[in-house]
């Protein structure tokens, strides 16, 4: 066999997935954080402290329920003004009254309001940026909290034709970010905060095929999740490349740790009990959100990231589970892979491929889902 067919086998094996090496790291990555995160995160108080943030204005998505609950909700204690971006307005608000009464004797009413978004609709994404950029206040901190992980289920497509778990972990978090760069520029210094999974460590992705239906690779909700979050990284890694140095916007993707949210409630019966029998291992919320706090708020970070910036390999920080700076997996650096995901991104959301630059001018960019203005 000739040396260009062997390459061309290579290739071709490594378009069709992860090759058995990397993924065994990469799964060894999983089960270490599994069984050693609590250890590994022993030194972190619970809850983790914050400085007063009063000065700061703070999106969380996905805040009615789980990490994403705790994180608004500790925000909101510190001071900062909260916005929950939410699909169920309903329960965010009862959340909003439940906690204004516990909060009422302490002290100032919360500064926390719910707007709705729905990031299984992009034109969603789209009215919901409109809304917020038409105040043209600044945003200081953008949490891209809410996912999805359908375990077991089958493969399921939104009104725009996406898989599930890519649009919501991934597509609809993009265009919220990139929408939103006016007001986070506005805020400057001000940091996209995407919470990520270890899980990414064992994800593939096809730019060619982001939706998993070539028949390639088989779908299950693994594939989908994992390759989801990976997308995530590879995106902010250009995004974060591409920000201009000036505009201080620091990108952050973080791992959570292995955490007992209302995931658990797509698991089968006989799994769920299982689930809830190792809780030594797995986070509560409030110990999940420590690195979402943490890489929202702490000092340092924005150093870090101009650090990174001005490097050999330009690449987004990663925040692990025990708030240490830490290397997303060796695919996600893959910067060749990682900029025909961004450009197959941008394509998939209706942006033009120079909307960041356009945005971060402040300029009108036409989106497919609706026109989007500062």
């Amino acid at each position: 066999m000739s040396s260009g067919t062997r390459r061309m086998k290579t290739k071709n094996k490594k378009k069709e997935g992860l090759g058995w090496m990397e993924w065994i790291r990469g799964w060894a990555c999983v089960f270490h954080e599994f069984l050693f995160q609590r250890f590994m995160s022993s030194h972190l108080p619970n809850p983790l402290p914050l400085p007063p943030l009063s000065h700061l204005t703070c999106i969380v998505t996905g805040s009615t329920s789980g990490i994403g609950r705790e994180t608004a909700r500790q925000l909101a204690e510190a001071g900062a003004h909260v916005v929950m971006a939410v699909r169920n307005t309903k329960a965010a608000h009862d959340l909003i009254q439940q906690w204004q009464r516990d909060w009422s004797a302490k002290g100032l009413p919360l500064n926390i309001e719910a707007m709705e978004l729905d990031l299984l609709s992009l034109d969603s994404v789209v009215n919901f940026s409109n809304a917020w950029n038409a105040r043209l206040a600044p945003l200081h901190v953008l949490i891209n909290n809410a996912g999805i992980f359908a375990m077991g289920e089958e493969q399921k497509f939104s009104k725009d034709g996406y898989e599930h778990h890519m649009q919501v972990n991934h597509l609809a978090p993009a265009l919220l970010s990139l929408l939103l760069l006016p007001s986070l520029n506005r805020a400057s210094p001000s940091r996209i905060i995407n919470v990520n999974s270890v899980m990414h460590y064992v994800g593939f992705v096809d730019p060619d095929d982001m939706n998993v239906v070539s028949g390639r690779r088989k779908f299950s909700s693994l594939v989908g999740y994992s390759g989801s979050k990976l997308a995530q990284v590879m995106f902010s890694n250009v995004l974060f490349k591409r920000l201009p140095l000036e505009s201080r916007i620091s990108v952050v993707c973080l791992s959570p740790g292995i955490v007992l949210t209302n995931v658990a409630r797509d698991l089968p019966r006989s799994v769920q009990v299982q689930y809830a029998l190792i809780p030594y291992f797995i986070f509560s919320p409030q110990e999940g959100c420590r690195s979402s706090l943490f890489s929202a708020t702490d000092a340092q970070i924005p150093e870090h990231c101009e650090k990174l910036k001005t490097g050999d390999k330009p690449i987004c920080t990663f925040i692990s589970q025990d708030c240490k700076h830490t290397k997303p997996s060796e695919e996600a650096q893959s910067l060749e892979t990682a900029n025909r995901v961004w450009e197959k991104t941008v394509e998939m959301i209706g942006l033009p491929l120079d909307a960041l630059e356009r945005l971060i001018q402040g300029q009108e960019v036409q989106c497919r889902y609706g026109t989007h203005q500062e």
